[in-house]
């Protein structure tokens, strides 16, 4: 077992520089665009937000616009994984299905693919979100080293959505435009825009089952406020659905997967 997870993992890596090298080949900065593109975002975050609207993000000064951004920029960070990941996953084996008529292709991993190269783009983002927040935010805090104990159960949440919604995508065309839509409202039901303390009470149900919210606020309070994930029930209870929801995405795509190569 040891053997085969290694070899899926060398293939899994294997596929995923192919794809990140397959979208900038070509162009003229190259792999210089996944740095310049979360820079370049930031700066107009930054500069409609911080000098245009002067906007405060609620518990920080009235001066510091640069917070607004940062405290902006980290949620949409995490929420640009579930758009690139789970976003792509059910046209995804309809898109590769010369690999599915292979039987002895591991399409798990090939599922696991995009959410590569997202945990890749978001790593990047969170790195200059880290080196901005050191020179002109709060400084740098001992707390970014818990990023992992934030990022490991949410991508495992991913990865299970991903298995979903790709082996429902193959039989259910729609779910393509569905998932887009649903991408969307995942944005705007979370704290990406907004604090939780913001949310009237009647409404804070659904910002909480949002599965980006607690995420968001946990590495908002790691990176910016110095404050380590508190290892609660609410920690616990996360770690609880996304192995869920694994477990659902993963008995989904072992049963659904017998009839991939009949109905491609």
């Amino acid at each position: 077992m040891g053997a085969s997870f290694r070899s899926s993992f060398h293939l899994w890596r294997t596929l995923v520089r192919q794809d990140l090298a397959t979208r900038y080949r070509g162009s003229l900065l190259g792999r210089g665009w996944p740095v310049l593109l979360p820079l370049l975002m930031l700066s107009i975050y930054a500069f409609v937000f911080g000098i245009v609207f002067r906007a405060r993000w609620p518990g920080l000064a009235e001066g510091d616009h640069l917070g607004f951004t940062l405290n902006l920029f980290a949620g949409l960070l995490v929420h640009a994984m579930l758009a690139e990941s789970v976003g792509q996953a059910p046209g995804l084996l309809v898109r590769q299905s010369n690999f599915v008529r292979k039987v002895v292709f591991p399409l798990p991993v090939l599922v696991a693919v995009p959410l590569g190269s997202a945990a890749f783009h978001g790593a990047i983002g969170l790195g200059i979100l880290v080196g901005v927040n050191a020179i002109w935010g709060s400084g740098l805090h001992a707390s970014v080293v818990a990023i992992p104990l934030v990022l490991v159960p949410y991508l495992v949440m991913l990865y299970g959505l991903c298995l979903l919604f790709a082996s429902l995508g193959v039989y259910i065309r729609d779910l393509v435009q569905i998932t887009g839509a649903l991408v969307t409202v995942a944005l705007f039901t979370s704290t990406v825009f907004f604090p939780r303390d913001m949310v009237p009470p009647a409404l804070v149900g659904i910002v909480d089952f949002n599965p980006i919210s607690w995420p968001v606020q946990t590495l908002r309070d790691a990176l910016l406020l110095g404050e380590w994930p508190a290892l609660t029930r609410g920690f616990a209870a996360y770690w609880l659905v996304s192995l869920g929801v694994l477990a659902l995405g993963w008995s989904c795509f072992s049963r659904l997967r017998r009839g991939f190569a009949d109905v491609l």
